[in-house]
């Protein structure tokens, strides 16, 4: 193998089993942002009740960038937590229609008044994430508080793109988004979150979660209003809109949603009436999240890149802001029931993959960071022995469980860290998908390899870390100098390199 000078650049092929790896780090694609989790539903009954050496293990378990003896990360290290900012449902308690009390969120306000006690579990893992270091907060409200909706309530009417909000209110509003973001120093604020679902009752009249729709025109004014009013206040929080319930409303036309799709156009086009590329208080940002478009593989990759050619023509970038697996999937995987082994870390993964490779994702988060549902939903479960659910039996005390799904993205979030810049890599491996990621003082590949094991041989006689997840790994620790990595089958593993340290 020809011995490579450092010049800062390198056009690289290695050689694996006879299978090629090629990679150009002069070829840079994203600059990465994130990635992160939210706190609901269960943060809010954790926080408060739990016992202390278990809301610690969650919050190293999330955030934590220390490492054991060995080198084994204690964490997954994310870099951005996402605060859901209640609508005072829980106040209301079964007046509000949401059946699950685990599922109403208390309110910061009471008639004109804050109450900054209120939501102290959740205060808890906020603390918790800003003492570990992540660099960036995220609140998000699924709902308007109650006393500025049209029905008095934290759910939507029912009705197509009806906007549960009573316009008189919008100053209101303003006031108290801007006021809550200031109070916690959000880095990020979502105002709308999947505004294509109705979030209405049900045939009974109740419904599952706080939450309501909003069509384009009315996310538009809205957001203009909110931007003013960031403005005036000096709130340094940036605008990020607008949490598209599925990706293919980003970009389709013509869907099944016809005044809440089409969102890249219709908020980043100079041309559309509710531009608003132009609020120097809204991030540069599409948030949207990826349920129901990730099977097939054809429709994965064909959605993710039609976004990320949307995107890149309206000078924005894309976030994948929410992710758990829900529904059959096209038969490859179910969202119902947990799985805590490499299953679902390994859809997910592939997920992952296809949002930053594809569509050219900066920053991506999971959904629930914590579940005490039978169902995929959840980095870390909290069940009493075999029962599951969010319920009276969980609330106070519960067993924690890590999945596997937790240090899968571990892979990511622990080692590509913000501002680095996706580099060109393909690998020829049956079965295995490969990202890598640069910042010019350390190179990392990210594989995922579904498929049967085999052996790279590195061309540097310097240290390579490699951090593997399998059944049986996570993010296990292994130093290698001799050039021979091994990739297990099932697996996830990044290698990490000092980029002066590459070639002898």
């Amino acid at each position: 193998m020809k011995k490579y000078a450092w010049i800062g650049l390198i056009l690289m092929c290695l050689y694996a089993q006879g299978q090629q790896i090629t990679f150009d780090t002069r070829k840079t694609f994203q600059t990465m942002h994130s990635f992160g989790a939210s706190d609901c539903w269960s943060m809010a009954i954790i926080g408060k009740n739990y016992p202390e050496s278990k809301k610690k293990q969650i919050a190293e378990w999330l955030f934590s960038l220390e490492t054991d003896a060995s080198g084994t990360p204690k964490g997954i290290g994310l870099s951005l937590w996402r605060f859901n900012i209640g609508a005072g449902s829980f106040e209301q308690g079964q007046t509000s229609k949401i059946t699950n009390e685990w599922r109403r969120a208390e309110s910061f306000l009471t008639g004109t008044t804050y109450d900054w006690e209120k939501q102290k579990g959740q205060q808890y893992f906020l603390d918790a994430a800003k003492k570990n270091g992540v660099p960036y907060t995220l609140g998000f409200l699924n709902s308007s508080p109650v006393q500025m909706t049209q029905n008095g309530l934290a759910i939507g009417s029912g009705k197509l793109a009806e906007w549960n909000f009573n316009k008189d209110k919008i100053d209101a509003w303003t006031d108290f988004i801007a006021t809550v973001s200031n109070h916690f120093q959000f880095t990020f604020l979502s105002p709308f979150n999947e505004p294509q679902w109705d979030w209405g009752p049900g045939k009974s009249g109740e419904a599952s979660q706080e939450g309501t729709p909003i069509n384009n025109v009315d996310l538009a004014w809205a957001t203009r209003k909110l931007a003013t009013k960031f403005q005036e206040t000096h709130t340094k929080t940036r605008i990020v809109i607008p949490e598209a319930g599925q990706l293919n409303y980003l970009v389709d036309l013509k869907s099944n949603r016809p005044c809440q799709d089409g969102q890249i156009d219709e908020f980043f086009n100079v041309n559309s009436p509710n531009y608003l590329g132009n609020e120097p208080t809204v991030e540069k940002v599409i948030a949207g999240h990826s349920y129901f478009t990730t099977s097939p593989t054809s429709r994965r990759v064909a959605l993710r890149q039609a976004v990320g050619k949307k995107a890149q023509e309206a000078q924005i970038n894309y976030w994948q802001s929410e992710f758990c697996i829900l529904g059959d999937n096209a038969g490859e995987i179910k969202g119902n029931g947990v799985d805590l082994g490499m299953k679902t870390a390994l859809y997910v993964a592939k997920v992952i993959h296809s949002d930053i490779h594809d569509a050219n994702a900066t920053s991506w988060s999971w959904w629930l960071a914590v579940s005490a549902n039978d169902f995929k939903d959840g980095l870390i479960y909290t069940f009493n022995g075999q029962t599951k659910g969010e319920n009276d039996a969980n609330k106070l005390d519960a067993e924690l469980y890590d999945s596997k799904t937790l240090w899968a993205l571990g892979n990511y979030a622990r080692f590509v860290r913000p501002g680095m810049k996706r580099i060109e890599v393909s690998i020829q491996q049956p079965d295995c998908l490969i990202t890598g990621f640069t910042d010019q003082k350390s190179n990392v590949f990210v594989l995922v390899n579904s498929g049967n094991a085999f052996e790279m041989n590195w061309p540097s006689q310097h240290e390579i870390k490699t951090y593997t997840t399998t059944e049986h790994q996570n993010l296990a620790f292994q130093s290698v100098r001799d050039g021979k990595i091994q990739v297990p089958s099932a697996s996830i593993i990044t290698l990490v390199y000092s980029s002066n340290k590459l070639f002898n």
